[in-house]
This record gives C-alpha cells, structure tokens and sequence, in this order.
C-alpha cells in the first residue's frame, strides 16, 4: 500500500513516520535507497566509518512529507502492530516506466551519486538516469541549512523538467517553487497501477456525506475524503460539482481505493503539516467539547485553545460495556488528556480513559533519572528483564540490577505481569532508552540521586553500586552513566590488599565524594564517610587568629560557605579542614553581573562551592573569585604578573574596580590596574560612566599606551577595539558558561523556595508558550495575568506587548515568556501576534547590560 507520510522522529536506525488516521509506522535504515544501502555494508565490512556516509539525522528532520510502502504489518507480544515501511525509490515507484515519463511530474528520488556537475537521482524507475543540475540545486540546498552540498540518501520532490531519448534520461528540478507549483494533470497520463501519494490534482465533489465526501479527478478516476481530511474552515460547506484541490493520501494495492485531503498544509507539495507544541503534550484540558461523533470510529472534539482532537473509540471510556453513545452528543464536554499528535491529520490524540488522564507517566519526557516507577514484568531475556512502566513506555532491567545480590536463575523470582517497582538509572528519549534498576538499597535510598558530573559537590554522600573491583581501587557508578573511582587508600580506615575479594560487582555501597572535575568527567570518592567529618558545632568553625597557610594567585580550591554578608560569602578552605577562612565577594561570584545577586541570594551556609580560584592572599584577608573568564585567562596564561609584562595591543581578561566620572579603573590578576577614558569605553557617545559600568564587573579590555615612568596603563573598551580573530567562538562559549550558571541557580532554586513558585521558575525560559487568565488590566494599558503554571509569581505584560488585543479581565490567552526575574518572582510576557507565531526561533532576552565590550551581564 502506498501512503503519503511525514517524519516524526529520527534515529540512528530508523525514522518513525507519521500516517494518516493516526497511525504511525517505521522505515528501517535499509530501506532508504540502493545507494545507501550499499554504503552501510561497505562500512560494516571494512569496520571503520566511511567520510561520504551521512546519518540519518544529517539528512532528515521531523515534519518533512516523504512518500512511502507498505512493506509489513508484524504483531508484537502485547498485540500492537507495527507497520514497516519503505521510501525506496524503486519500491515506492514500481509503478512507473521509463515512457511514462512525461515533463512536469512530481516524484520522489534519492540522491544516489554526487558528480561535478549535479547529481544522479534514484528515481526508482528502470533504464532511467535521472540527473538534477547543480545550479538548480543551490537554491533548496541553501533554504535545508544541511551544508554546502546534497548527501547520498537525501529524500527529493523532484519535478520532471525535460525527458529524452524515450524516457531513458530526465533532467530534474528541485526547486520549491516548482515543486509547490506542481499539479497533477490529464496530460501526464497516470493510472491506477502508477498513481503517487502526494499528488496535487484538481477534483470535483460527487456526493457529501457526514463521514466525508466522494471526488473524482484526473477525468477517470475517483477518491475519498475522509471526516479526518476535510479542510476545518470549510467543512460545512462543500456541495456537488464544487471543482476543488485535494492532495492523495493513500491508494490501496487491491481495492484501488484512493484516498485524499483537503487539508490545506498538503495541497502545496514540499510543505509541511503544523506541529503540536512541546508543552502539550500530555497537557489535561478540563473541558473539551464534543464536535462529532461517528459510532463506529470515534469523536471529534474542541480543546480549550480551539483545536481540534480526536478520540478513537477504545479512548472514550474505560471498556465497551460502560460506554454510553448518549454521553458524546454535539456540545457536550469531557475531561481528556493529549496522549499524541498525528502529523498527516494535524489534530492532537485524546484520551478519556480515567486511568490514562491520572497517570503519572504517559511519554519517555515525562521520566525523569531517578524517578521510582511501577511496571510490569514484560519479558525475560539473557541480558535482563523487560518492565512495561505504561502502554508506551517500556524499560530494561539488566542482569545485574535484578536484586541487590546477582541472581543466577532470575526466572524462579519473578514471573510474566509481576508488578514490580523501580528506580530510573538512566532515560534517554530521543532514543527511547530506557533502564532500570530492582536493587532494594537504591529503590529505597533516600540520599541525593547523583546523576550529572556537575552535581558532584565535595562532601556528597550518596549511593553507588560497584562496577569494577581491582588493584587499585573500586570503580563505582551511579545515574546517568556517572562513574568515579574510590582509590586504594580511601576503600577503608583499615588496609585492604585485594580489594577484588572484598567488594564485587553489582554491590551497592555508600560514598563521599572528595573532588570532581566535571569537564574532564573525573570523579574522586571514599567510602570513608567519617575521614573528613563536617563539624557540627559551627564553633569549631572559627577561624584562627593567624593563617599559616598560604595560597598562590591562581590557586584553584573548593569552599564551604560559613557566613552570608551584605557584600559577599565568608567562606572556608575545605582542603585545610576549614581552617583557613577567605571571602567571596558578590561581584565576583560570576561574569554576568545579573547572576551575581541571583547566587548570591540562592546560596546558603553550608553549601560547598568547587573550584574557586584565589585571587588575593594578604595574610589573614584572602578573597576569591568564582569569575570563569577570569580563571580561564589565567589558567591559560592570559595574563600579565607585573608592569614590564604589558604590551600596547594586548587582550586581557579582567574586572572593573572603580567607575568614575573621566573613565573606569580595570584590574587584572596579579593586581595590575589600568585606565580606560571615558572616549574609550563605548563605540558609543558616553554620557553617564554609571550608565554603562557596574564595579565587579568582567570586562576584556585592551592595552593602548603604557607610561612607564608614572606605572600607567592606558586602556580601550570598545567592542570594535576588544575582540580576537574568532569571536563567533568567543560569544558561543560565553553563552555556554551563562547556561550552565542558569542551570546552577535553578538547581539552587529547586531546593530553596517554596515548592510550587521554585517549580514554576525553574520551568519558565524565555520563548516558552503559557495559557493564562487575565486578572488585571491597568490605567497604564499593562496587564496582569495568573495562571496554574505560574501559581505564586508575578506576570505581567505592558501595553506593547499586549498588541492590537482588547483583553478584559477572566478572558483566556496565549502568551510567549519574554524575561524571568527570578529575584523578585516576576515573568514578562507578550501576546504579540508576530512573536507567538514564530516562537520555534529562539527568542533572545537582551538584559541589563550595555556596553557591548563587556561580557554579558544579565539572562538572555
């Protein structure tokens, strides 16, 4: 059967495809083309990865239309179908012959061979080459963004431009243009043995029924809409004789039934049907309104944002004796959830199952590591037992985490549909990954789940299980793939010789962590939990009178907080038993000056910070610095350590110490300072030097003079002046280093506020799409709204960005996240037109910084 699809996830292995009336199907990474095919084997055979071998990722994305075939229909052991499918061009294309080739059809190629001039297309038909020019390429392949050049595999819409010698040569465009342009016509001659899904033809309404309409077209032949299909605007509205443009579905094999829509994303070929947000699915919708029934399919329904939503029958009530037909009446309304979106009939799938609508679980996303869940033992294999956690969610629990000690013979412990309960170790959903573990002492463990290098803070306890016992030590491995070695000294207070005879693999142990060094993913532990106790009497804290240690300027060390300050962190050297106390000013706990506060306040005594870098050691006064641009720079030797160091043209990475009215004085580690004048902060006119810097603040500044006499440095500011060869890179690793510190404080908030305002922050970015009420609209023209996903916070939208709407207080609205202030609890929004339609683009937040030479100071 052939079937006009559209891609809804990419692999390594396979693409899921979207069909029409909800299904969905698979196309296995051999199923793409000859050409590919033979690439794959190649570099299986030579065990080594081949440079023209493009994954599937490379070259297809989600929401793309591909044509495809029925190539199975299998039964799995819980009774689901799964349908495989081909896009194989001499699959898909069987059909056709080489003197069936006529100019102006649209078919589905793969690119089979990149040649000098263009490129050889896999049409699928026989003693045809297909070729497409490399000019009438250039346009489509700047408009993809996949690289310079088209890739072995790529799927095509290509419009037949000219055909010769009887249809054994054809020249191609891909063009968008004339591929959206292209209809089907009488002309082209197509029958029923080589008729093509996604065919745009022009048909002619027959007969309208209220489970769809009867068309006919291309003069001979005839097709149904389905209820499914019909265009939503125009439902009610279609009579007999009624010319209008539909695109095909579907053509079954045998029957020769074709199948068509009239939905509007598909009748321009090479376009793309609309996609459901992220944030809806699995969303509950209290109430939504019953549009149609059909009693032997299912019911139509409104969602509160006005889409539309289909149920199927089995989703409508809890079982087949129980459900009432009288309940489904036009306007009636259902609580139901969004269980999935079906691309090719562009509705959302609902559920109004209680036990679906109540479920803690419904997709991969919704998992978290860590997470304790229920399940179903599904199948025991030689690697580990299958659990069904929902309908669509199933997980594997290998051998070794089958209970706490290894089991030999795991079928005389559990049985098929046992219920059992586990602890996610690791949840990858873009590959559906999922594992688990059955061991009591982690199920039931109420110590931090470690699950990312970053969370690894110095004095964690938590829980591991051994995966490697030798010589030197135990390797101890615990969520997300983590892993850290307990070395040989640290396995007991007493020597162990052979530690590979006291603990075995598989065995879950309790450990400290003693130091982490994320970006090298290296992990230090002890199962000595009391070698380095934290005191308990904050007495004990107190510093002595005189320090004997002493630290280098650049010196990197881990801290405890002892003491909040107006003015920064009094903190303590967790390398010297706490003995040895030093301060971190606020300005200096980042580069980005709005997140300064934000730690600041996030932060409380007792939390360990890593990795603090000494920048003063005046005896008793040592001041730290967590600035990451200011320790890269002197990491990596980017710095000056005295006066005859300094060159005129130099770089350098360093922090503003004074802000006065001729200029600001900047400070570089090692304690050179320069000036830079006021004509030379901004490429822009300076009025107010306040206006433009804050002290703390992380600046790159370059030299100008130097006034060796007087010990004077002269500097500029100017963005047009400051930047290296490479600062796309520069910007890109800024950007990087102020998600990571969001990622920071948002972990912080998690644990600090109250429960649902902390969730709320957290969850809120920028460009995230919100339904709210409106509470208030204010003299001003600004507006305030609440909503459930911002219980607790202030959200508010001034008078431009409400748009030409005339909002009223009660009224429901979209609105798209423009800046959170996590300090005051306040969400800025907009229900702009304009932004709301294009909120797939990332929306970018410029904060409160304002001389470009500076590092970024505030969210974005």
């Amino acid at each position: 059967m052939l079937l006009l699809g559209c891609i809804k996830e990419v692999s390594d292995y396979e693409l899921v495809i979207s069909l029409p009336n909800g299904l969905s199907g698979f196309v296995p990474v051999t199923q793409i083309s000859d050409a590919y095919s033979k690439m794959l084997s190649k570099q299986v055979a030579q065990g080594e990865l081949l440079e023209d071998l493009n994954s599937l990722s490379d070259m297809y994305s989600p929401g793309t239309l591909v044509r495809c075939i029925v190539t199975s229909v299998e039964k799995s052991a819980d009774g689901r179908r799964s349908i495989k499918l081909s896009i194989d061009p001499k699959k898909v294309n069987k059909g056709l012959t080489a003197s069936a080739l006529v100019s102006g059809m649209l078919l589905s190629g793969i690119v089979s061979s990149v040649e000098d001039h263009g490129y050889l297309i896999d049409i699928g038909v026989s003693g045809t080459h297909a070729f497409l020019p490399r000019q009438k390429a250039q346009n489509y392949i700047k408009a993809v963004k996949r690289g310079p050049d088209m890739k072995i595999g790529q799927n095509l819409n290509c419009v037949i431009v000219e055909v010769k010698n009887e249809g054994r040569v054809v020249r191609l465009s891909v063009d968008r243009s004339d591929v959206a342009a292209s209809l089907a016509t009488e002309r082209q001659n197509w029958t029923l043995s080589n008729l093509l899904p996604g065919l745009v033809v022009k048909a002619r309404v027959q007969k309208v029924a209220p489970l769809g309409i009867k068309v006919s077209f291309l003069s001979s032949f005839t097709g149904i809409v389905d209820f499914m299909h019909m265009d939503p605007e125009k439902s009610m509205n279609y009579s007999p004789d009624q010319v209008i443009k539909a695109c095909i579905l579907s053509i079954h094999p045998t029957s020769k039934v074709v199948r068509l829509t009239l939905r509007q994303a598909f009748l321009h070929p090479g376009g793309s049907p609309n996609q459901l947000s992220n944030d809806r699915m699995g969303a509950v919708v209290e109430e939504s309104t019953v549009k149609a029934f059909y009693k032997q399919f299912g019911a139509v329904f409104e969602l509160d944002d006005g889409t539309l939503a289909f149920a199927r029958l089995k989703h409508l009530s809890k079982t087949r004796k129980s459900f009432k037909p009288g309940a489904f009446k036009t306007g009636c309304k259902h609580k139901c959830r969004i269980i999935d979106y079906s691309l090719m009939d562009e509705m959302c799938i609902v559920s109004l199952k209680y036990q679906i609508i109540e479920a803690r679980f419904l997709q991969y996303q919704d998992i978290h590591t860590g997470d304790v869940v229920q399940g179903k033992v599904f199948a025991l294999k030689p690697i580990g037992m299958q659990v069904k956690v929902t309908d669509g969610i199933k997980g594997l629990v290998p051998s070794m985490h089958l209970a706490d000690v290894i089991l030999k013979q795991p079928e005389k412990k559990y049985n098929i549909g046992d219920e059992v309960r586990c602890r996610v170790l690791e949840c990858s959903p873009a590959g559906k990954k999922l594992i688990l573990t059955l061991k009591k002492s982690l199920v039931q463990s109420k110590l931090p789940v470690l699950s990312s290098y970053e969370d690894a803070k110095p004095g964690l306890i938590t829980h591991g299980f051994v995966v490697c016992a030798r010589e030197f030590g135990c390797i101890v491995k615990f969520y997300n793939d983590v892993k850290g070695l307990v070395p040989k000294n640290e396995l007991s207070s007493e020597p162990i010789s052979c530690p590979d005879k006291v603990f075995h693999e598989g065995q879950v142990v309790k450990v400290m962590v003693l130091k982490c060094e994320p970006q090298q993913e290296r992990l230090l532990l002890s199962f000595r939990l009391s070698s380095k106790p934290a005191p308990e009497d904050k007495k004990e804290c107190t510093p002595k009178k005189k320090q004997e240690v002493k630290y280098q300027i650049g010196e990197m060390v881990d801290v405890k907080v002892l003491k909040k300050k107006d003015n920064g962190l009094e903190v303590s050297v967790l390398e010297d038993e706490g003995n040895v106390i030093a301060s971190i000013p606020t300005v200096y706990l980042s580069d980005f000056v709005a997140n300064c506060k934000l730690l600041w306040h996030c932060l409380q005594e007792g939390d360990v910070l890593p990795r603090v870098m000494c920048l003063h050691d005046k005896g008793e006064h040592i001041i730290l610095s967590r600035k990451s641009a200011v320790i890269s720079a002197v990491q990596e030797e980017q710095v000056v350590r005295s006066f005859s160091e300094i060159q005129p043209g130099m770089l350098l990475t360093g922090y503003v110490r004074n802000v006065m009215p001729f200029g600001v004085f900047v400070e570089f580690p090692y304690g050179v300072t320069g000036l830079a004048p006021k004509v030379s902060m901004s490429d822009k006119f300076v009025t107010d030097t306040k206006d433009h810097f804050v002290v703390g603040q992380t600046v790159i500044a370059k030299v100008m003079s130097t006034d060796e006499e007087k010990q004077r440095v002269l500097l500029n500011l100017k963005l047009s002046e400051c930047s290296s060869g490479d600062s796309a890179a520069e910007s890109f690793a800024l950007l990087n280093q102020y998600f990571k510190e969001m990622k920071e404080i948002r972990n912080l908030l998690r644990r600090r506020g109250e429960p649902s305002v902390a969730r709320g922050l957290c969850e809120l970015v920028p460009g995230k799409e919100l339904q709210l009420v409106v509470q208030d609209v204010k003299e001003d023209g600004s507006a305030l709204f609440s909503g459930s996903c911002v219980t607790g916070l202030t959200v508010t939208a001034t008078r431009y960005h409400l748009g030409d709407k005339n909002i009223v207080p009660g009224e429901k609205t979209k609105a798209l996240v423009l800046h959170v202030d996590a300090l005051t609890s306040k969400v800025y929004v907009s229900l702009r037109e304009e932004l709301l339609k294009q909120r797939a683009k990332l929306v970018c937040v410029r904060g409160s910084q304002r001389t470009p030479s500076t590092l970024p100071s505030c969210s974005t």
